[in-house]
């Protein structure tokens, strides 16, 4: 059995991929809003906010954090994990995985991506629809890579960046600790840790 923590947008693909990977059955969502409380969603009952992970003394059921923001992932589980959860990974069945590769607890992975062989894939990491890693990619924890990304062989990405919707990487790249890519950016050279780059090639427009 597994929870979903966050009954939102992200949460109905999540809902989907586990439902379709038919590796867990869905326990409930739990959500901090409490209007959301004893309500359906995707036809799983929001069973309350986070006091009613407290209740399941037992911790039978796994958990996955269907939150899209990287920080308030990491924020989440820094909460959650000393009650003792174990996270489980989503893995679409289109998703094509190489040999080799490691993905972390608590990643998702979604529908109509690669994983090619030797990568490796951070703790609670989104890797979106339609996104490509080649081979020996390195992916830090808390990151999103978001859909129709395209990470060449060898690239490696620090934890808690984003890499906007379409970004293009080149072989060999490094990318630092939180950062964001702008949407179609094509990244040509290294970025450093904590700035927003952008562009065609992609260059540091300012810091975070």
């Amino acid at each position: 059995m597994i929870l979903i923590y966050g009954a939102s947008g992200h949460g109905k693909v999540i809902v989907d991929i586990v439902e379709k990977e038919g590796k867990y059955k869905i326990a409930g969502l739990i959500d901090d809003n409490p209007k959301l409380h004893g309500k359906d969603f995707c036809g799983y009952s929001v069973i309350g906010g986070f006091d009613a992970l407290t209740k399941d003394v037992s911790h039978s059921h796994k958990l996955i954090l269907a939150l899209g923001d990287n920080n308030a992932r990491k924020e989440l589980w820094e909460r959650v994990k000393p009650l003792g959860y174990e996270l489980a990974c989503a893995v679409h069945p289109s998703v094509q995985i190489g040999k080799n590769v490691l993905i972390a607890p608590g990643t998702v992975v979604m529908a109509n991506v690669a994983i090619n062989s030797g990568s490796r894939i951070g703790e609670n990491v989104i890797v979106n629809t339609g996104a490509t890693v080649d081979h020996d990619c390195l992916i830090g924890g808390y990151v999103h890579i978001s859909p129709g990304v395209h990470l060449s062989g060898n690239v490696e990405i620090g934890n808690l960046t984003h890499v906007g919707i379409g970004v293009s990487v080149i072989p060999s790249i490094k990318i630092g600790e939180r950062v964001i890519i702008g949407a179609g950016a094509v990244v040509v050279e290294g970025i450093p840790d904590n700035v927003i780059a952008a562009g065609v090639p992609a260059k540091v427009i300012k810091k975070r």
